[in-house]
């Protein structure tokens, strides 16, 4: 019998029941918190993710929409393959990690198996191409290059392949119509990113795992519009994944046409002629050095001179936009990338930056007009112009005595431009500068555009460098700690140099000035720049926005948006100034320096006006530069450690011209081998079932959409 008194124990019992119910209240009150929150507070983020639990989307690609010439040729539109793709979600599901399967499929596609292997790996910072940059919850393309034979195999023993699909898919095609690459232009594809598709998920045109978008030229600039919309079927199932029903499904719609102001067969003449020119270039040697030139790199843009439209846009070394489609191998990876291949995917017209040379001799000749010198006042043009100790001479040291400066223009000569220059620099305060100088060499080189995109509908266009004062101080401010630590006062020419841009890089020495003022030093400049300037010249002032694309055409054809031509300001000359530059311009190719590429050229009908050139580059050979113009078109041909303007690349220029206006070698003009007599303004005939009618191009062609059609045979 207990001692413990009646009464104590029944205290005990009581505090615990009171503990019991405590912690049975609270824990009710948990789970009715827990309760209110699911149903309450978060039951319709639950809701619909139960409900999506049981809802499988089924995805069918858009058809991306074609990418058209002028004349509605397609440059890039679509075909049918046998797509072999891999689930890597099913794969990582096995435990070799679908190593063993890989391996019998790239017995029966004739692959390697690490071959397959790395097409299915993921792409990171450390993981070589090739590799998956897209989802890895979508398919993975292996090969877009498959056998029926080898397709059937695949499916008809698919418990020897799961995870393994092969099926018809439509596919990227770059046509190359009569051999007009335009591989920098189109631009390629590839698989979308998860990183994308979040950062997409709030615009208007959201984006699915299954897509591909563009990576450069128009294929990325139009990805929009040319992508389309994919269809997506919703099916309802239960937990089994057995189909019980189908829910709300949408169409894919097809994306639309782009027509480009391109002219295929132009592309394939300005490829052509700039490959050739490059090819010649290396023939002949570099007489400082004796050496041929090595002609590594160069570009060519044919303009509408009154539109700023591109007829035309080659760079060269180039590359096959096909590579990329289906998965790019690792092989052409390294080829595409590589320094030895010296960087194919550049696009130089827009991206190649190079001192001018000569060409930009119109910039500091509207610039001196405009500080008060007159076009027809005679200027001195000794051999050579001295400042200090320093000794700037002409091009083969030639004196032309005293000339104008549309003569100046005419024989090119770069000491009429050092003495204005050097002028106009002592006027500003020399070394140490007014407070506010005039600068009328930089300031017009800005008017004209220079130093700033020109917007052309590509991506990835470089801005180039006017080198004024600002930026001086910019980049003086960049490197003083470097020159600081290299420069020695009485030390070799390296160290010297270095320690007086350490005390005075900042500064514009009067050696700046001059070599600024016939394009080179640290000017730069690109193609495309330099086509615009030229368009402006010849159209009586209006700097256009350079495009590409002519019109967005929907599938159906029954929208259509026109591009119209739009400009971003005008040339500072006046009319009178603008009929000086173009006379001494035309001079050029009838007396001057470019007069040896054009003779019987036919001046009296087609006028010719140009401007040679040759850009020297340290540590390198010069650069060839040749910009041209006639009332209808724009020419400007470079090539990187190419010789002379008029010698490397004035014949290939007047073989464009001559392949547009039908001139022959002996100067007759045969109107019915012109290809473009007059730029063209209309765009393609449209048909009532949305196709686009394609005129002829030496093939015949039948009408093709959005999917596109190969030539008849």
């Amino acid at each position: 019998m207990s001692n413990i008194p009646e009464t104590g124990r029944t205290t005990r019992i009581t505090v615990r029941l009171i503990a019991i119910q405590i912690l049975v209240f609270s824990l009710l009150l948990t789970l009715a918190g827990r309760l209110w929150y699911l149903q309450i507070r978060n039951g319709d983020e639950y809701t619909a993710e139960a409900a999506s639990n049981h809802v499988q989307q089924v995805i069918q690609p858009a058809t991306r929409g074609s990418i058209l010439d002028a004349r509605g040729i397609p440059l890039a539109d679509n075909e049918t393959r046998l797509v072999v793709s891999a689930s890597r979600t099913d794969l990582m599901k096995m435990k070799d990690d679908g190593k063993a399967v890989l391996t019998r499929l790239a017995a029966v596609l004739d692959m390697k198996p690490q071959e397959v292997m790395d097409k299915v790996r993921l792409c990171d910072a450390k993981t070589p191409q090739p590799c998956w940059n897209g989802s890895p919850y979508q398919p993975i393309p292996i090969t877009d290059e498959a056998t029926t034979q080898q397709a059937l195999q695949i499916r008809e023993r698919a418990e020897d392949f799961p995870g393994i699909s092969a099926e018809p898919t439509p596919v990227r095609r770059y046509a190359a119509p009569g051999d007009a690459n335009a591989a920098q232009v189109l631009g390629y594809l590839s698989p979308v990113t998860d990183e994308e598709i979040k950062d997409a998920e709030k615009s208007e045109s959201p984006l699915l795992r299954s897509d591909q978008i563009g990576r450069s030229g128009l294929e990325r600039s139009y990805d929009d519009q040319l992508r389309g919309k994919a269809g997506i079927t919703r099916y309802e199932v239960d937990n089994l994944g057995r189909v019980i029903g189908k829910g709300k499904s949408e169409r894919a719609e097809p994306g639309s046409n782009v027509v480009t102001s391109i002219d295929a067969r132009v592309q394939a003449i300005a490829e052509k002629e700039l490959a050739l020119a490059m090819k010649e270039a290396r023939k002949v040697s570099d007489r400082n050095t004796g050496t041929n030139y090595k002609a590594d790199a160069g570009a060519v843009v044919v303009m509408e001179a009154k539109t700023g439209r591109i007829v035309a846009m080659a760079s060269n070394p180039t590359y096959d936009p096909n590579a990329w489609v289906g998965g790019i191998s690792a092989r052409d990876y390294r080829k595409l990338t590589g320094k030895k291949s010296n960087y194919p995917l550049l696009n130089r017209a827009i991206q190649g930056q190079a001192a001018p040379g000569s060409i930009f001799k119109v910039i500091p000749t509207t610039a001196a007009v405009n500080a008060g010198y007159r076009f027809s006042d005679r200027y001195p043009c000794p051999s050579s112009y001295s400042i200090g100790g320093q000794v700037f001479k002409n091009f083969e040291s030639q004196g032309h005595g005293s000339i104008t400066l549309g003569q100046a223009l005419e024989v090119s000569c770069d000491t009429v431009y050092y003495g204005l220059s050097h002028q106009q620099w002592q006027k500003d305060g020399g070394i140490n500068p007014k407070k506010h100088p005039k600068d009328w060499f930089y300031k017009t080189a800005h008017q004209f555009g220079l130093g700033k995109e020109t917007g052309i509908d590509l991506p990835n266009e470089v801005s180039g460098r006017v080198p004024d004062r600002q930026w001086k101080k910019d980049y003086w401010k960049a490197n003083k700690d470097v020159w600081c630590r290299q420069g020695k006062k009485g030390g070799d020419y390296a160290e010297r140099i270095a320690y007086e841009n350490c005390l005075e890089g900042m500064k514009m020495r009067a050696g700046d000035a001059v070599n600024y003022s016939i394009g080179q030093g640290d000017t730069l400049v690109t193609p495309i720049q330099m086509a615009t300037i030229y368009s402006a010249i010849s159209n009586g002032g209006t700097l256009y926005d350079p495009t590409v694309g002519k019109a967005v055409i929907s599938a159906d054809g029954k929208k259509v948006r026109e591009i119209k031509p739009s400009s971003h300001g005008r040339l500072p000359m006046d009319a009178k100034t603008n009929r000086q530059i173009n006379e001494a311009l035309a001079g050029v190719a009838t007396r001057g320096t470019a007069a040896w590429r054009f003779g019987g050229w036919p001046q009296d009908k087609i006028p010719m006006h140009a401007k040679t050139g040759t850009a020297e580059v340290y540590g390198k050979q010069t650069t060839s530069w040749f910009a041209s113009y006639t009332k209808d078109y724009t020419i400007v041909m470079t090539i990187s450690q190419g010789g002379t303007g008029s010698g490397a690349s004035g014949p290939a220029v007047r073989n464009i011209y001559s392949a547009m206006y039908g001139v022959s070698p002996d100067g007759e003009i045969d109107r019915g081998k012109a290809l473009l007599p007059e730029p063209q303004r209309r765009l393609p005939k449209i048909n009532r079932d949305g196709t686009i009618e394609a005129k002829s191009f030496g093939e015949k062609y039948t009408a093709i959409g959005t999917t596109g059609r190969r030539p008849e045979e």
